[in-house]
């Protein structure tokens, strides 16, 4: 197929540059339709309060429906707003899964926001949507006691899963970055490369740190429980893992861990926080996604700008991101 330019004005909250030429359909993954003519004409159908993307382009004649696009979608709590985002973009499978929740646990009311980004297929990540809120909020202690019982809770799920499924590919593995909100308290639950970030005060926070072979901690962990780390393209555990914990990946235990490390705020400092699995986070920077979001109200908007942007920026894994913004005064 033959492609005219075709001039698309997108508004992505000033981190590309546009107008942008369009010239595959790889490019318009983000348009709900496209039409396809002699002359090519383009019109922004649809544009939020405060952002705008390209929801259709309008040509002559003769429709194309686009495949696999993202889907978001969102909710509402009287404490906050949250809108998520999925996208399988290049890849040929998706292994990203994520999951949203609000339920009430021992007359508390908490709300789960989990992204898990799965390798060696999606089976163990489409695990922890099924199963990890759960055995974490069934743990006797979580509202008493939420770390010591989302650290046990993370620590079974992984055993759990070994034991049950145990015709799985040895080789399955999948990270695990989880929110909890715990009535005025954020723990933030962190197992592999997926990653949580936080808006203070305008500013980027890390409220996860990236579990990575090349850590000197890990490096350490890793070595003391028997295994190694060696170069292979990127620094990897056993030269096959480039992450340093995650859940499953039973051919790498006990080197490869899924013990979480914890992280805790007061939601009255935290304006928003973004998860997201690698995909994001390997070609936009912490300051740029919060730049982003802050710049928007909506977090459903918000979670599928960030899956665009990173689209355009050559991300080549699934993208799934959520966001969540607080209601503080």
């Amino acid at each position: 197929m033959k492609w005219a330019k075709l001039v698309a004005i997108f508004v992505s909250m000033g981190l590309s540059k546009y107008p942008h030429g369009i010239t595959s359909m790889d490019q318009c993954l983000f348009c709900s339709s496209i039409f396809l003519g002699n002359r090519i004409k383009c019109i922004l159908l649809e544009i939020s309060s405060e952002m705008g993307y390209l929801n259709s382009v309008l040509l002559s004649s003769g429709r194309v429906e686009v495949k696999d696009a993202p889907v978001s979608g969102g909710g509402l709590s009287g404490r906050f707003s949250y809108g998520y985002s999925t996208f399988k973009g290049k890849r040929a499978s998706m292994e990203d899964f994520y999951e949203t929740r609000i339920s009430e646990v021992d007359g508390q009311m908490v709300a789960f926001f989990g992204v898990f980004d799965g390798h060696g297929g999606s089976r163990v990540a489409e695990y922890l949507k099924s199963n990890l809120f759960n055995n974490v909020s069934n743990h006797p202690d979580f509202v008493k006691d939420p770390k010591s019982a989302i650290v046990e809770a993370f620590k079974q799920t992984d055993t759990d899963y070994l034991n049950e499924d145990r015709g799985q590919l040895k080789d399955a593995g999948s990270t695990a970055s989880a929110a909890f909100l715990v009535g005025n308290r954020l723990y933030v639950a962190n197992v592999g490369d997926s990653r949580v970030v936080a808006c203070r005060s305008g500013s980027a926070i890390p409220l996860s740190i990236d579990h990575k072979p090349e850590r000197s901690d890990e490096r350490e962990r890793i070595e003391n429980a028997g295994g190694f780390v060696i170069w292979a393209g990127t620094w990897r555990v056993g030269g096959v893992l480039a992450v340093s914990r995650a859940f499953g990946d039973k051919l790498l235990k006990p080197y490869v861990v899924a013990e979480p490390e914890i992280q805790e705020e007061e939601i009255e400092v935290v304006e928003f926080f973004i998860i997201a699995s690698d995909g994001l986070w390997n070609v936009v920077s912490n300051k740029d996604a919060v730049e982003m979001v802050r710049a928007i109200s909506d977090t459903e908007t918000a979670s599928r700008n960030l899956i665009q942007e990173a689209y355009y920026r050559g991300s080549n894994d699934n993208i799934t991101c959520i966001v969540v913004r607080f209601n503080n005064p």
